[in-house]
């Protein structure tokens, strides 16, 4: 009979120092009087964001059987939280992603959570780097580096000589195409965008100190508001994106908190899925029962947990900082 590997993929001695980190995290939000809360991995609702692959499974409910979706973050459930006037949280939060598996990616992970009603997208960016360089200043030595902002289309401007908002779509895919060694004549120019983004740019993001990347397109704000871009009033995304050694480690949003431009966001999703033959994702009608009570205003932000250990703790993968990665789980 053939063995199996029951073996954890991370080694005792790294979850020690895992629990550890972990400890630092939730210091370093006590210390500033954030309230960790627990939310459910399952809801009636998943998300329709056509990036992400949400698993569902089906449940006996008081309903009867009914479909529910694993959280690929705890973002709706926080944000009813926030509705119902819980101030500041954070959470620590089992999230699960379908088909993500490599050195960066697992199936289930664990994503650090935070809002903070009444913060700018500025104070934010100031508290992610704070956090950042409390737990990895004292693995690495130093500090994590200084806080550079970096605006994305100078970003493609700088390091492929186009801007991203203007560059025809044939041409953003010629280029795409070229770059990633794949046939991009049908790709979405924020499908063109994204490969040259993860090929072209991340690569070279947060090796002199921690790069924030703002301003995206508009097209690619997902549940953040959207403002106009003092160089020539185009729309763009009010959120960022945290690097460091290469590795994006966060993103934030200036939340959305209007009921019907979040309803009109899920139904676009939707129809998008459908132009690419995937299968369509529940809408969350708790969440938007939430908006419409009110949640406070304020930024929030999603931080790969376990890429900050792997960091932390000089790993080649997150499954080295994991008890027992999905091939072995």
């Amino acid at each position: 009979m053939q063995e199996i590997d029951w073996r954890p993929t991370a080694s005792i001695e790294t979850l020690r120092e895992r629990a550890r980190l972990l400890a630092a995290v939730r210091a370093f939000f006590a210390e500033r009087g954030v309230l960790e809360v627990e939310t459910p991995i399952l809801g009636h609702g998943g998300s329709t964001d056509v990036h992400l692959a949400s698993l569902s499974l089906e449940a006996t409910t008081p309903a009867g059987r009914e479909r529910l979706w694993l959280q690929t973050s705890p973002e709706f459930h926080m944000k009813r939280l926030l509705a119902a006037g819980s101030g500041p949280i954070f959470q620590l939060a089992r999230s699960f992603r379908d088909g993500e598996v490599g050195s960066r990616h697992n199936i289930e992970f664990t994503m650090l959570e935070w809002y903070r009603p009444g913060f700018s997208l500025d104070e934010l960016i100031e508290e992610t780097v704070a956090l950042i360089h409390q737990v990895l200043g004292r693995e690495l030595g130093s500090e994590a580096g200084p806080l550079h902002r970096r605006r994305y289309r100078e970003l493609f401007r700088e390091g492929l000589g186009l801007d991203p908002f203007s560059v025809d779509l044939d041409e953003l895919r010629r280029l795409a195409g070229e770059r990633g060694g794949l046939d991009m004549r049908d790709a979405g120019r924020d499908g063109c965008l994204d490969l040259l983004m993860s090929l072209a740019i991340e690569p070279t993001l947060g090796h002199e100190g921690v790069d924030v990347v703002v301003d995206y397109p508009a097209s690619q704000a997902a549940l953040a508001r959207r403002h106009r871009d003092p160089e020539d009033g185009e729309w763009v995304a009010s959120r960022f994106e945290v690097y460091l050694a290469g590795l994006e480690l966060a993103n934030g949003y200036d939340e959305l908190t209007d009921a019907d431009e979040q309803r009109a966001r899920f139904a676009e999703d939707n129809a998008a899925r459908r132009r690419l033959g995937l299968s369509e994702v529940e809408v969350d009608r708790r969440l938007l029962a939430a908006l419409e009570h009110g949640m406070p205003a304020g930024s929030g932000v999603a931080l790969g947990i376990d890429r900050l250990i792997q960091l932390a703790l000089g790993r080649a993968s997150v499954a080295e900082v994991m008890a027992f990665a999905t091939p072995r789980c």
